[in-house]
């Protein structure tokens, strides 16, 4: 596939730059004779090293970010007695990987694991370039969309013997959809851990001031694009001046996840066939999805330079929050934030919504040995099997069944009111090149959601983004 040679190409070459780097460094004690080493210049080495080692601590907290996320995982140090996972987990769901990491270190397992958490957007590039340098880690995160490309390209490998040797049936924890996900070529290579899936979010005190009742479920009734205006202008005349009706950002992934559901919802056709060679995408349908997602900031329900949509709707100025799953645990542990989560509305034909899948991986890497390789996988089994629970306190979906039956997990609240969407999403084709799909669409109808072209011309360059991405 022209994607996959170009990708491979860059992280040869990425690849050969780190090993430059690794080639140019330097001491940091500097040689001398005992016949020229005076007092003076062992107290310039003395401060050359205090300084090296202040400056290195610098480098390390520079690496650091506020949310706990590290820009360069290859400087953390690790424990060479754990396993290695990176996650990218940064958002209000990462507190409970840690926790699942945490409960799992503690059973005396065969190995404990180790987490890296990386900046979301930087983790597949830093993930596939670690991997070619033969410095990844030993246990990793990975979408079920983006998995077909990693396979392609010898990022991950497969876990089928490991299972064998641990004694697990997939087939007995988790659903064929999801095995089906993870399985290519009659090889498993990840094991499922959840669906996550874009829903809606009310500010209740908002609603009671707009007067808009709850049903009998507890949610809004919303079952046409008409109710659903009805319920947005309500709640636009109670919204404080700095407030918005909708939180949802200008551009990226949230507005594409809307689009999505919309498109689906309209009737729309599979974006691409399923062996990824040929544009099936409904252009007129695509276009009229566009528009009612842009109709949302014409007709100002939507604020301006909203970055975070998700802490925008914390803040309690929001009526309206259009997000990830992921945001449940986070807003039930917001201060004086009463809101109701419900599955995506059907605002046309059908009751479609987007959604995706996280997996645990096995990197390739050659260092690792056996005996890690299989007490990673067992981390990986028992993190969504016996963590399902825990991990459903972010909000996410467990995709293990026998904690979707659990009392434990029956007992959360909320979450049983977008189970649903498990059953209504619709997921992309499992083909390797859907990644550079999904950025060239989201690059598309940003142009619209911005006001620099329409949705016809908008979607016009989403199709040949999709057609530059065929093999």
């Amino acid at each position: 596939m022209r994607r996959g040679k170009k990708w491979m190409a860059a992280l040869g070459a990425a690849a050969l730059v780190m090993a430059a780097l690794s080639g140019c460094g330097s001491s940091a004690t500097t040689q001398t004779t005992a016949g020229t080493q005076a007092a003076q210049g062992t107290q310039e080495n003395k401060e050359t090293s205090k300084g090296e080692t202040s400056a290195a601590a610098t480098e390390e907290t520079k690496n650091v970010n506020d949310d706990g996320t590290v820009n360069n995982p290859e400087q953390v140090a690790v424990d060479a007695n754990k396993l290695v996972m990176w996650s990218l987990f940064s958002g209000g769901d990462g507190g409970f990987m840690t926790k699942m990491i945490e409960d799992y270190n503690s059973t005396n397992p065969t190995k404990q694991v180790q987490s890296i958490m990386l900046v979301w957007a930087d983790y597949y590039t830093k993930l596939q370039t670690a991997v070619a340098a033969g410095k990844g880690p030993d246990i990793g995160i990975s979408h079920a969309s983006s998995l077909p490309q990693l396979v392609e390209d010898g990022v991950v490998q497969p876990i089928t013997t490991y299972l064998d040797e641990l004694g697990v049936d997939l087939s007995q924890h988790y659903s064929q959809a999801s095995i089906d996900a993870v399985t290519f070529d009659g090889e498993v290579y990840a094991i499922p851990l959840d669906t996550h899936a874009e829903i809606m979010y009310f500010n209740k005190e908002l609603l009671e001031k707009a007067g808009v009742t709850l049903n009998a479920a507890g949610a809004v009734d919303i079952k046409s694009v008409d109710d659903f205006y009805a319920v947005c202008d309500k709640i636009k005349a109670v919204i404080p001046e700095d407030g918005t009706t909708i939180a949802i950002t200008n551009n990226g992934d949230d507005p594409y996840r809307l689009w999505w559901a919309t498109y689906f919802q309209m009737g729309g056709t599979p974006i691409v066939s399923d062996d990824g060679k040929e544009v099936t995408l409904d252009k007129e349908k695509a276009v009229k999805a566009a528009e009612f997602v842009k109709g949302l900031y014409d007709k100002g329900y939507v604020a301006e330079g909203i970055d975070d949509h998700q802490k925008f709707f914390q803040t309690g100025k929001a009526g309206i929050c259009i997000g990830g799953t992921w945001a449940v645990g986070a807003f039930e542990q917001t201060d004086n934030l009463k809101f109701v989560p419900m599955a995506f509305p059907k605002l046309f034909d059908t009751e479609n919504c987007w959604a995706d899948s996280h997996t645990f991986i096995l990197p390739t890497k050659n260092s690792r040995n056996e005996a890690d390789s299989k007490a990673a996988v067992e981390f990986m089994v028992a993190a969504s099997m016996n963590g399902g629970v825990t991990w459903a306190g972010s909000g996410q979906i467990p995709a293990c069944k026998e904690v979707l039956a659990s009392d434990a997990y029956k007992a959360l609240p909320y979450r049983s009111s977008y189970m649903s969407e498990v059953e209504k999403a619709v997921l992309p084709a499992k083909v390797s090149t859907f990644n550079g799909m999904k950025k060239g669409m989201i690059d598309s109808l940003d142009t619209i959601w911005t006001g620099k072209g329409d949705a016809a011309s908008g979607i016009d360059a989403l199709y040949d983004e999709l057609e530059s991405n065929l093999p």
